[in-house]
């Protein structure tokens, strides 16, 4: 199963090539190396450039002094780890109540995630995904669900390397964890404020221009747009699209808020609801994004009946890479439905993922499992 995993993952890689890492290397480069501005840069013959906060252009300073190759080479070992990590976080309960072999059912657990198309494209793109989903998720078992006083630091890092963890700021505030959420805030603040003052023209250029460019991140309607903006914007609905979704998105969150407010106790169930808010709400989620639904789908698995049902077939279809038939060219009347698969099994995980209902040992289980 390893080999197969492997040369799953091998054959993705011809079609991506690293691309997202190429645009982090050469924006760095450019800023660190060349003295340019790092908004100014766009990959050769591409209208992509660099459109993380400044903070994110400091966490990734080392590239402007590594080959590309080293640099390759510990992007695909910082997503294998934060895998194996989230792997173990949200399944090795699961995998301890059943008696499992632990060894076995963690590497079958492993090459299964690696295999999930999103986590395949965040390999194969050199991108960044599982690495803030593990720093979050971290933060939300270990942190938020402990009460600890540091709880809130990781979800606050994740916002200042990238905006749209902030969901998990908003999860917080509905569920009245107050220190915590001024916690993740001050510290996003504090890291976005620190590169502020290291890289004044670079965070002016980004707070003013280049966050407002959405040329910068590519076509909404691409079918690679996973969220609830990429499927309205393949619709021939162009006079009311943006008004069509701020109410999709109004009663998204609605939706997600009264579910997670009913059950705050259950922060693991948090963490996996939020994260399919992020995937919906968010103007763009490439698939390679959809990692974020990777706690959703255990949470739905491990309590089985309707729910692991629900998970399977996510997971197949997904990772079948069936939506792609539409990339190229219309299939009517189906494209409604193959072209959005993503986003009509994120609203279904949105609406069936089961909170409320998890062990309370289990967060005890996690804890053993991490030591």
């Amino acid at each position: 199963m390893a080999l197969l995993t492997a040369g799953i993952v091998a054959l993705a890689g011809t079609r991506n090539e690293f691309f997202d890492s190429k645009v982090y290397f050469g924006a760095v480069q450019y800023w660190f190396r060349d003295g340019g501005m790092v908004y100014d840069w766009m990959r050769p013959g591409t209208p992509y450039g660099f459109t993380y906060p400044p903070f994110a252009g400091l966490v990734m300073m080392p590239m402007a002094y590594l080959p590309f190759p080293v640099v390759v080479v510990l992007a695909c070992l910082g997503t294998v780890i934060s895998t194996a990590l989230l792997v173990w976080w949200l399944a090795g309960p699961m995998i301890r109540r059943k008696g499992w072999t632990p060894w076995f059912a963690f590497a079958v657990a492993l090459c299964l995630a690696v295999s999930f198309e999103p986590v395949r494209e965040t390999f194969t793109f050199g991108q960044v995904n599982t690495l803030l989903l593990a720093l979050v998720a971290g933060d939300m078992l270990f942190g938020v669900a402990r009460n600890r006083r540091w709880a809130g630091v990781g979800i606050g890092l994740a916002v200042a390397i990238k905006l749209t963890p902030g969901v998990f700021i908003l999860y917080l505030l509905v569920t009245r964890r107050w220190r915590a959420a001024a916690t993740a805030i001050g510290t996003a603040a504090a890291a976005t404020l620190l590169a502020g003052a290291l890289f004044v023209d670079q965070s002016r250029e980004f707070w003013t221009s280049a966050l407002w460019d959405t040329n910068r991140v590519g076509l909404l309607y691409y079918l690679s747009n996973q969220s609830e903006r990429g499927f309205l914007a393949r619709l021939p609905i162009e006079t009311v699209e943006s008004k069509v979704w701020l109410a999709c998105v109004l009663a998204t969150l609605g939706f997600w808020a009264w579910r997670v407010a009913k059950a705050p106790e259950d922060v693991a169930g948090g963490l996996a609801l939020t994260g399919v808010l992020g995937c919906l709400i968010s103007p763009v989620t490439w698939i390679h994004h959809c990692v974020w639904l990777i706690p959703a789908l255990v949470r739905c698995f491990e309590n089985g009946g309707r729910p692991r049902y629900l998970s399977v077939a996510a997971y197949v279809l997904m990772t079948s890479r069936l939506t792609w038939l539409w990339e190229k060219r219309p299939r009517p009347p189906l494209e409604l439905l193959g072209a959005n698969i993503y986003v009509w099994f994120s609203l279904a995980l949105l609406i069936w993922t089961p909170v409320g209902t998890r062990r309370s040992s289990d967060v005890h289980e996690t804890d053993k499992i991490i030591a």
